[in-house]
C-alpha cells in the first residue's frame, strides 16, 4: 500500500500559494483512489498559521519543517527538508507542486533518498492498484504515461491543472521533524531590475496575448504602435490579466523592426514548450504560428479578434473568433471596463 506525502512550502506572507492548494487536491483524489490518506508536510519559518487554514483536509499526520533557516528558498536547505519530512512519513510517493522551489530541489531529494524523480506531472490516475502519473515531453506535443516500481518516487504537479482544494480552518496537530539544516548559501536579500509595470501574472483568470498585427500597417495606412501599446497596458491594468506574445511578435526586435518595448522572450507563449493554464485566453492580431498555438491550447476558453477570417485561429484554435479590428474593439473594451 502506498503512503503519500504531500509537501508544500510556507509563501512570505505565511500562507499556501494556489499552486500548493492544487497540489493538496490533487493528493486528496490521488488519496482516494488507493485508499490511503495523505500525509501533510509543510516547509516554512512558522507553518502553524498555514496548516491551520488547510485544517479540515483531512491528513493522517501533519510534519513540518520549521525554522528561520526555511524562510528562503534554498536548494541545500530545501532538499534536506523533502528527504527529511518523506522519512519521517515513511513515505513511498511524495507529491510537490512544481513552483521554482520545489521544482530545483526535489530531484536532490529524490538522490538522497535513493528514490526517482518525474517533473511537470499534469494527471495522476490508478488502474489496477498501480499509480500512473502523465506529463507531456517535446514541447507538449507527445503526451506520456508513466509509472515506476522505484520508491520513494517524488512527483512535482504542473500548476493549473487541478481545481484548488479548498476548505474551513480548523486546529491542527503540528508534528516538528528535525532536520540538519546545513547550507553555506545566505540570503541577505532581494534585488530586482528596474523595470517597468507587472505584465506576467501566471494566477491570473485570463491571458490577453498580443500578436504581430500590432505593428503592422492598419487600413487607414498607417502603423499605430502608440496606440496599440496603450490600448494593450489599459487592458492589462484594467483587468489584471497576465499579458502573452506571439513568437513572431517578440523576433521583431532582432529584424530592426519596431516593437511594443514592454515585450519581450518572457511574455512568448508557448517559448521552450511553456504551457499557460489559464482559465480565459483572448488573442489579438495572431496568425497562429504553431508554437504559439502548442502553449495557447492548454487554456481553458479560448477567443480571438483578427481582421482575417481565415487566419490561423480560426482553424480550431480558437473556440470563438471575432472577425474585427482590434484597435476598435479594444477601445470599446476598454472604455467599458472603465466605468
Amino acid at each position: 500500500m502506498e503512503t503519500l506525502l504531500i509537501l508544500a512550502h510556507v509563501e512570505e506572507n505565511g500562507s499556501l500559494g494556489r499552486p500548493a492548494l492544487e497540489a493538496l487536491a490533487a493528493a486528496e483524489a490521488l488519496g482516494q483512489a488507493l485508499g490511503a490518506k495523505p500525509v501533510v508536510g509543510l516547509v516554512g519559518a512558522d507553518p502553524g498559521a498555514a496548516a491551520e487554514s488547510i485544517g479540515s483536509y483531512g491528513a493522517a499526520r501533519w510534519l513540518a519543517a520549521a525554522g528561520p533557516e526555511f524562510a528562503q528558498p534554498r536548494y541545500a536547505t530545501d532538499a534536506q527538508a523533502a528527504g527529511a519530512l518523506a522519512k519521517a512519513a515513511g513515505a513511498t510517493v511524495v507529491l510537490a507542486p512544481a513552483t521554482s522551489r520545489w521544482s530545483r530541489s526535489l530531484a536532490g531529494a529524490a538522490q538522497r533518498a535513493g528514490g526517482r524523480a518525474d517533473t511537470h506531472i499534469t494527471a495522476l490516475n490508478v488502474e489496477n492498484g498501480k499509480l500512473l502519473a502523465t506529463r507531456w515531453f517535446y514541447r507538449q506535443r507527445i503526451e506520456a504515461t508513466l509509472t515506476r516500481a522505484a520508491r520513494p518516487w517524488f512527483l512535482t504537479l504542473e500548476p493549473g491543472c487541478w481545481t484548488p482544494w479548498s476548505g474551513a480552518a480548523a486546529p491542527v496537530v503540528l508534528e516538528t521533524v528535525a532536520v540538519e539544516a546545513a547550507s553555506r548559501t545566505q540570503v541577505l536579500g532581494k534585488k530586482a531590475p528596474q523595470a517597468g509595470e507587472q505584465t506576467i501574472r501566471p494566477d491570473a483568470e485570463l491571458l490577453f496575448v498580443a500578436g504581430a498585427g500590432w505593428t503592422k500597417k492598419q487600413p487607414d495606412g498607417r502603423v499605430r504602435l502608440e496606440e496599440a501599446a496603450e490600448l494593450i497596458l489599459s487592458f492589462v491594468r484594467l483587468t489584471q490579466c497576465s499579458l502573452g506574445s506571439s513568437k513572431s511578435l517578440v523576433d521583431l526586435s532582432s529584424e530592426g523592426e519596431t516593437v511594443l518595448p514592454f515585450l519581450t522572450h518572457m511574455n512568448q507563449v508557448g517559448q521552450t514548450g511553456s504551457t499557460p493554464r489559464h482559465p480565459k485566453g483572448l488573442a489579438t492580431c495572431c496568425h497562429g504560428e504553431e508554437p504559439h498555438t502548442v502553449g495557447w491550447r492548454f487554456i481553458q476558453q479560448r477567443r480571438a479578434v483578427n481582421l482575417d477570417p481565415n487566419c490561423g485561429w480560426a482553424r480550431g484554435k480558437a473556440d470563438v473568433l471575432y472577425v474585427a479590428d482590434a484597435f476598435e474593439v479594444m477601445a470599446k473594451v476598454n472604455q467599458l471596463l472603465s466605468k
